[in-house]
């Protein structure tokens, strides 16, 4: 069933009518049952937010200095549920233990620095831009050849890619792209080495005589991988704006990751919206990472911050986006998104680094001061 009613458009993210904007009200993040609210003000145009629900601003830089060399200490976790950590790292050193995620998958963005991967697979390199999938239960260690930034997200779900549908399995990025380790004899292997455990939190550690990884071939499907952002293809429209999870990338139990990437704007018909359209968050807690580039919908973001936009809140474009986009025909922007469908909570280290004016900065101007 489908109904029509008042001022509406032909075709969603198109023509919408004078004096309105549009909100897509949806279920199951943007693929359940859906309606277009078309509205004559903004469903953010708010003068005050008193609770606990309200979006939030991230600053990594203001987060501890990096650890040097323990993993553990690096790690910084900023939001989180039953389903996934998200966080933040820096390491300057190579770690001096080995480590093994007992409770989760692990996905390492590499937001800056270079270096390689020691994992159970064999050695694999990274840099800038870099995705690493280190699946549940493997031994691994950072050596980062230059001081390094990792985004962290650990989830408790198996981390596989998305169906493709439609597009064919080469689409986004064909399965060729994904590298795996080699095995590679380690250097200081004959001496201790500990291995730091983490299970159900907590942290146990197992010395050997030798490195932990001993690891001279592997055949199989399961591996770490490694993708970088140059590597994927963004889907894209011309006369049609589409959602974010036609950029997802990689999947997991009730979380989602995409790749928002510079890619042709909506230029093949004047009244195709350039934006995101507003929406709802109905059923899908919703983490944008900002990599690199300029993120015109947003403003007072820096590269390294993140934006948290928890259900039951609305967000979309800020006042002034649709404007600076008019002219644009490509966007210039590399951000990692994290959908979760439970809700996420603010970790302390969070709210201190925290923006406590964001929330205001989709309300008019001359209502801010």
């Amino acid at each position: 069933m489908y109904w029509t009613r008042g001022s509406v458009t032909r075709q969603a993210h198109v023509d919408l009518p004078a004096g309105t904007v549009e909100e897509e009200y949806a279920r199951e993040g943007f693929s359940g049952r859906a309606t277009h609210l078309y509205r004559a003000r903004p469903p953010v145009d708010w003068t005050s937010i008193e609770g606990d629900l309200r979006p939030e601003a991230l600053d990594t830089a203001r987060l501890p200095a990096d650890a040097g060399d323990d993993w553990l200490a690096a790690r910084t976790d900023l939001l989180v549920n039953e389903d996934v950590r998200v966080g933040f790292a820096r390491l300057a050193r190579p770690m001096t233990a080995c480590f093994r995620n007992a409770d989760a998958d692990e996905i390492l963005f590499v937001h800056e620095g270079a270096g390689h991967l020691e994992t159970d697979f064999g050695v694999i390199t990274f840099r800038r831009g870099h995705y690493l999938v280190i699946p549940r239960g493997t031994v691994y260690r950072v050596h980062p050849v230059e001081p390094a930034a990792f985004l962290v997200i650990a989830t408790a779900g198996e981390v596989t890619v998305p169906e493709r549908g439609i597009l064919g399995q080469h689409a986004l990025f064909d399965p060729a792209a994904l590298d795996v380790p080699e095995p590679a004899p380690l250097p200081d292997a004959d001496r201790p080495w500990r291995l730091q455990v983490l299970r159900r939190g907590r942290v146990t550690t197992v010395t050997y005589p030798h490195h932990p990884i001993t690891t001279v071939g592997w055949r199989g499907e399961l591996t770490v991988w490694r993708l970088h952002l140059d590597d994927i293809r963004p889907v894209a429209s011309e006369r049609y704006h589409l959602p974010p999870t036609a950029h997802v990338t990689w999947v997991a139990r009730d979380v989602v990751v995409c790749s928002f990437l510079p890619r042709p704007l909506e230029t093949g018909d004047p009244g195709a919206l350039k934006v995101p359209f507003f929406h709802a968050n109905i059923d899908y807690d919703e983490v944008l990472f900002y990599h690199d580039g300029s993120f015109f919908s947003r403003e007072g973001i820096d590269a390294g911050m993140l934006t948290f936009h928890p259900q039951g809140l609305h967000h979309g474009p800020q006042p002034g986006a649709v404007q600076a986009a008019a002219d644009k025909t490509r966007t210039d922007e590399r951000a990692v998104m994290i959908d979760t469908r439970r809700p996420l909570d603010l970790t302390d280290a969070a709210r201190a680094v925290a923006s406590p004016h964001y929330w205001r900065s989709w309300t008019a101007p001359e209502a801010r001061s």
